[in-house]
């Protein structure tokens, strides 16, 4: 059966089973859906190569400059979930469409930023408005696909959010070499201008509006709860090189307590019949949800932090370019942009056993890279690493893509966009407490010892402990799957019938 049948077979299934009408152009809106995305997750990460270039540019501090990078994350972390239930509550396109509307002026702002604070303030406002747009990727699949479909579809969406990530130096490092001068780091936020554009004007003519269901209450209390308890979490992370986790330690307990409080809040507003902000029901009866939000959680506190890490070894202790910096960690990102797009295909098939072994394959990918950067000669360092870093990026794409897609696959329809912005709000904290806590002991040794070499595997060999708790989570889950249902497990004719499923959907 090729491809276009099997999509097609897949779409007439969803539509047998649910009633939907296929949109004609859901396959073209995705593609819109994807470039913003691609765009906005770009930013987390592009920007790592440039900061030394603008700290020298704008005479800024190393403090000052850390707030590129983590203000956006912030603000993007912020904004995730009430943006998620927003979209459900009133209309997802509309949304997305001011929220990328917005992304492209403040990318444009930040571009034309005279100084450090003007800069700052810009990346906050454009994280702002990224996290606006993201929930929105995940809840429009959702909206737009049914049946196998809605896994290709999946694959897609979390190859996107994988590849975004791991090409973000490559990216950064490529527009600093083409756009050379004192000021060509402004380049690698104009870029976003004409391609942001564009996908706006595509975007009003394919997406779909959201249907009106009647749900258009917001929780406002726990919009207040969740972002007060989120923000408590992460600034002292963000805050981390100046300090931040010696002065700001006690925001750590105060923000869990004020989200136990915010989940009691939400279990309240379910006993009165009150649409919550996020619905507690999606972590104890949504199958997959939970375990996939732990997953991705604690497998981003290893894989955004080593970016930073190893920007700073290849550029500060090995003198490379930023081009050449992104260049040494090509083989990841090759390898996860080949492997995520065959993943979205086996999920189906799999399961949770391909999340298992893309983890094994990152752990020793990224334990391999360490050793030989530790030990081999320095001219040949690069080189002897990357079939070893092509592991990693191969296992990486058998871990977000999957993971993704097995999160919210099962998802309802009316909570999709609140579900989306939960999942990413764990992968944006997880990813805070890497990029502050690997940095930071990169630095801490390299103050001790002045061995970059000995700096660069303490902090893969950190990265790589959160990314061992997430492998024991996820063969956990499929161990559990095995015993509940034995070879049906991973096939869609029979786990789409399984009562527990259909229960729980």
């Amino acid at each position: 059966m090729t491809a276009a049948a099997s999509a097609a077979e897949g779409g007439a299934k969803g539509a047998q089973e649910t009633g939907y009408e296929p949109d004609p152009r859901r396959w073209r809106a995705l593609w819109v859906t994807l470039v913003a995305g691609f765009m906005s997750l770009l930013d987390v990460t592009i920007v790592a190569v440039a900061l030394p270039t603008v700290q020298r540019d704008l005479h800024a501090s190393p403090a000052q400059v850390q707030w590129v990078v983590s203000g956006y994350a912030l603000a993007f972390a912020l904004a995730l979930v009430t943006a998620g239930r927003l979209g459900d509550a009133l209309d997802r396109r509309r949304i997305f469409l001011l929220a990328l509307g917005c992304f492209v002026v403040c990318s444009a702002a930040c571009g034309a930023a005279p100084d450090i604070t003007l800069l700052v303030v810009a990346r906050l406002a454009q994280g702002l408005a990224a996290g606006f747009m993201a929930p929105q990727n995940s809840a429009l699949i959702q909206q737009m696909f049914r049946g196998a479909e809605r896994g290709r579809a999946f694959g897609l969406f979390g190859s996107t959010v994988g590849i975004s990530s791991a090409v973000g130096p490559l990216t950064g490092g490529a527009i600093l070499a083409l756009a050379s001068g004192a000021q060509g780091w402004r380049w690698i936020f104009y870029v976003n201008v004409p391609i942001g554009i564009l996908a706006v004007l595509l975007g009003r003519r394919l997406l779909p509006s959201t249907r009106r269901s009647g749900r258009g209450q917001v929780d406002v209390p726990g919009v207040l709860l969740l972002g007060a308890g989120v923000l408590a979490l992460m600034f002292p992370l963000v805050q981390a090189d100046s300090g931040g986790l010696g002065r700001l330690w006690w925001l750590f307990p105060a923000g869990a307590v004020v989200l136990t409080g915010f989940v009691r809040w939400q279990r309240r507003l379910l006993a009165r019949g009150a649409p919550p902000l996020l619905d507690p029901r999606l972590f104890t009866t949504v199958r997959g949800y939970a375990v996939g939000a732990g997953v991705g959680t604690l497998y981003f506190i290893g894989f955004s932090g080593v970016w930073l890490v190893f920007a700073l070894f290849f550029q500060h202790g090995l003198g490379f370019s930023p081009l050449r910096s992104g260049l040494a960690v090509t083989p990841f990102a090759l390898g996860s942009a080949s492997a995520a797009v065959v993943a979205g295909r086996l999920v189906d098939r799999f399961g949770r056993l391909l999340t298992v072994c893309g983890l094994s394959g990152v752990i020793l990918g990224l334990g391999g890279t360490a050793l030989l950067l530790r030990f081999a000669p320095l001219g040949l360092a690069t080189w002897v690493a990357a079939p070893v870093l092509f592991l990693g990026g191969v296992g990486s794409g058998f871990v977000v893509s999957p993971n993704i897609t097995m999160t919210l696959r099962d998802v309802p329809v009316h909570m999709a966009g609140a579900a989306g912005g939960a999942l990413q709000t764990g992968q944006r904290l997880g990813a805070a407490v890497g990029t502050a806590a690997l940095p930071g002991l990169f630095y801490l040794v390299l103050g001790r010892s002045h061995d970059y070499r000995g700096a660069l595997v303490t902090a893969l060999g950190t990265a790589l402990v959160g990314m061992l708790a997430a492998l024991a989570l996820a063969t956990l889950d499929w161990r559990r799957d095995r015993r509940t249902h034995g070879s049906r497990r991973g096939r869609p004719d029979e786990v789409a019938h399984d009562p527990t499923h259909a229960r729980q959907t």
